[in-house]
């Protein structure tokens, strides 16, 4: 089926009060992967291409994104295509051409005003060309002259009334919050502060979006989209489902040289832990 947006997604996960899945991929098992999970699971998908998959593929992003195009316009179910953590202009300049229709735009390293100036620059071209745009907002004002913490670094947590502020004044579509989660987490025990997430769905009338979630568990995932989360980013779990079944298979197989026979379980292994968090996201009883 045609490409959908992000936007659409997002709002019709916002509606039922539930979540969208979004999954960064790197390689075009990831693409295949994704889409052939979500079909399973019989539910909208979102895919995700980050600035460093970007840099990993030498620098050029259409060669990635035309393929997740071809696959997701071949989707049972409905497929968006979302350009990640994006620090570079030039780099952001390229998402409407190449088929994506919104951006998450990553200036949360920056002072508060320099974030804020960067993302209300980013929202306004991403808006005149009819782009989604979601940002992030993490600890603002670091202590003792510190500079501010990432939005995902241990630690920080994204403050209501800055958040309040911050959405306002840059005109952002939807925002990436700290609530206890950090990226590339490779064991499930990151804790949510469901209270924070409480008051932020309160002040903020945009979707909140959850990044580094492979380090949470299920029942605490849960629990964040009952708690307002619309869409939950996901990247590290399908690396290691990929990575771990293409381990095993090499151990138990170390005669195989054939790159098709070694890249498909991992593809399988990918397209079964995206059906089974997607469940988790919808509580279906998928989870176990």
């Amino acid at each position: 089926m045609p490409l959908v947006t992000t936007g659409e997604l997002v709002t019709s996960a916002a509606t039922a009060r539930s979540a969208v899945a979004a999954f960064n991929i790197i390689t075009l098992e990831h693409v295949e992967a994704v889409i052939a999970g979500a079909e399973s699971a019989t539910a909208p998908v979102v895919l995700q291409v980050s600035e460093n998959a970007v840099k990993f593929r030498y620098g050029r992003l259409l060669p990635l994104a035309r393929a997740a195009v071809a696959a997701a316009e071949r989707a049972a179910v409905p497929v968006a295509l979302h350009l990640d953590h994006v620090q570079s202009d030039d780099l952001l300049r390229q998402a409407h051409d190449a088929g994506f229709s919104s951006v998450m735009y990553d200036a949360a390293r920056l002072p508060y005003a320099e974030n804020l100036a960067a993302t209300r620059t980013a929202a306004d071209w991403a808006h005149s060309q009819g782009l989604w745009i979601e940002a992030e907002l993490g600890e603002v004002g670091g202590k003792n002259g510190e500079p501010p913490l990432d939005a995902h670094a241990p630690g920080a947590r994204t403050d209501p009334a800055e958040a309040r502020a911050f959405v306002a004044d840059s005109g952002v579509d939807a925002l990436a919050v700290a609530i206890g989660s950090t990226h590339a987490m490779t064991t499930r025990t990151a804790t949510l502060d469901h209270d924070l997430l409480k008051r932020l769905t309160a002040a903020l009338d945009v979707p909140l979006v959850l990044h580094g979630s492979s380090g949470v568990p299920d029942d605490e995932l849960t629990a964040a989209v009952a708690g307002g989360i619309t869409k939950v980013n996901v990247g590290t779990a399908l690396n290691q489902a990929m990575t771990g079944t293409i381990r095993a298979f090499l151990a138990e197989h170390p005669e195989a040289v054939d790159s098709r026979k070694y890249l498909s379980v991992g593809r399988e292994a990918m397209a079964e832990a995206v059906a089974r968090i997607i469940g988790v996201l919808a509580g279906d009883g998928r989870s176990g």
